[in-house]
């Protein structure tokens, strides 16, 4: 693969904030103006549509990975470079990680954590090693970063693993982060104390 690919999670709906959709549109133009593909869920509705659709804009390649359960419901969108439909979330999830060098949170729901969050998951257990990035719109992150911070304090995560959810408050800092060096992370297990 050629094209280095970054993969966007982020709502199916847009939110009540305006300034959400103003940064999905600036993030989608900044991947393909900086050159790199995009990979993201394939819907056309909410953030999802808008990071497409400004990429797409901007000349960039767009990789739209779906299951086809959701084709339909999550309104898929038609106009991509590619839409994969797949036969499976897991699979829908594998599909997007396998392609890309990177990843970027926008906000979202559960299904942004949900996908984030295996993410840093495979990250920590040596599936993958690629950097995450929370584009941390308005602080909307804030209290989840509190989470991080508190399982390190409780001893529940490491604080190398920690390290590994990096927070950006511009999308240029996101698209370093996602396109920037893989994380080293030691194993979840290399600790003796671990039982």
């Amino acid at each position: 693969m050629s094209k280095r690919f970054v993969c966007v999670f982020c709502g199916s709906n847009a939110g009540t904030d305006p300034s959400l959709t103003r940064v999905a549109d600036d993030l989608g133009t900044a991947i393909a103006a900086a050159g790199h593909g995009l990979v993201y869920g394939g819907g056309r509705v909410g953030l999802m549509g808008v990071v497409a659709d400004a990429a797409l804009a901007a000349g960039g390649e767009v990789v739209g990975f779906i299951p086809e359960a959701l084709t339909g419901r999550e309104v898929e969108h038609t106009g991509l470079t590619e839409l994969v439909v797949t036969d499976s979330m897991h699979a829908r999830k594998a599909g997007m990680a396998d392609r890309s060098v990177g990843f970027v949170a926008l906000p979202g729901g559960f299904g942004t954590l949900d996908e984030i969050l295996e993410i840093l998951t495979w990250n920590q257990i040596g599936i993958i090693a690629k950097p995450v990035a929370f584009l941390d719109v308005d602080r909307y992150y804030e209290s989840l970063f509190r989470f991080f911070d508190d399982a390190v304090a409780g001893g529940l995560i490491r604080d190398e693993h920690r390290a590994m959810a990096q927070r950006a408050t511009t999308v240029d800092a996101a698209v370093e982060i996602a396109t920037g060096p893989a994380p080293s992370s030691p194993s979840k297990w290399t600790d003796p104390t671990v039982r």
